[in-house]
């Protein structure tokens, strides 16, 4: 670890997940410090987003343990692990492309909604008051993320790039302790990614919570990353900084190689 302030905010221990007679993960242990930003990479099938995926509650492990700020969360059901504040995207963006970019921000407020259906079509004053509440929080996000001229606009007319910085800010939305990204930047071109790993960098900064980002793209790894984690087969081979990692036998073997 990179951190010198204690207890990591997240810590997996001896993971092992299987499928039938797949192994996707063996014996996995990592830890994530407060304010850490790590790349976690590896092969095609390496086991990235599985682990993602565990520690986020949408797989349970076959084996080990998951905790999150002191408490076992290897159990708990998604929606608990989200709300205990890790927020996860995905490799695809899964929005809502008939709804605008603030409506879709929006819907990553829906676990700090308190209203009901009923009381909001009703629209009691409390329920206008927590709408406009929820409405400054989106619009904070808009102009942190520099979506502002596209808050009305129809995601489903946007670019790629954009609908991947859209999902960014849902996930923002959630107001999270820990952001977990899959493959954030797959699919973009230069331009993108940099704007990309610019706003990645200044959530950790502003925000200042860790974030966990499955990367393919080594020199955003090897630029923005305090840590790097590299898995092989389901198991993990490395975890060093970045400049130890490029020098590693083993991942240059197992990865490196074929990115040279």
């Amino acid at each position: 670890m990179t951190e010198a302030a204690g207890a990591p905010m997240l810590a997996a221990r001896d993971l092992t997940l299987k499928f039938g007679g797949v192994t996707a993960l063996s014996e996995i242990s990592v830890d994530i410090g407060r304010q850490e930003l790590v790349a976690l990479i590896g092969p095609n099938g390496a086991g990235k987003s599985s682990l993602l995926n565990v520690l986020s509650g949408f797989y349970r492990p076959s084996k080990g343990s998951v905790s999150f700020e002191g408490e076992d969360i290897g159990r708990w059901p998604v929606h608990r692990v989200a709300k205990a504040g890790l927020a996860r995207t995905f490799q695809g963006t899964h929005l809502l492309p008939h709804m605008s970019v603030l409506d879709n921000i929006l819907a990553g407020r829906f676990m700090h909604m308190k209203s009901t259906l009923t009381q909001a079509f009703i629209y009691y004053p409390f329920t206008h008051r927590e709408e406009l509440a929820h409405r400054t929080v989106a619009e904070g996000i808009l102009s942190f993320l520099e979506l502002e001229h596209l808050r009305h606009h129809p995601v489903g007319t946007l670019g790629y790039g954009i609908r991947k910085r859209v999902d960014l800010g849902r996930a923002l939305a959630m107001e999270p302790r820990m952001l977990l990204l899959d493959e954030p930047m797959a699919g973009m071109n230069t331009e993108e990614k940099e704007d990309l790993a610019r706003f990645i960098l200044d959530i950790r900064e502003s925000r200042q919570i860790p974030v966990v980002l499955v990367e393919h793209d080594m020199g955003v790894v090897m630029d923005i990353a305090d840590r790097v984690i590299v898995l092989n087969f389901g198991r993990k081979i490395a975890d060093a900084t970045p400049a130890a990692v490029q020098q590693d036998e083993h991942v240059i073997s197992a990865y490196l190689g074929a990115h040279a």
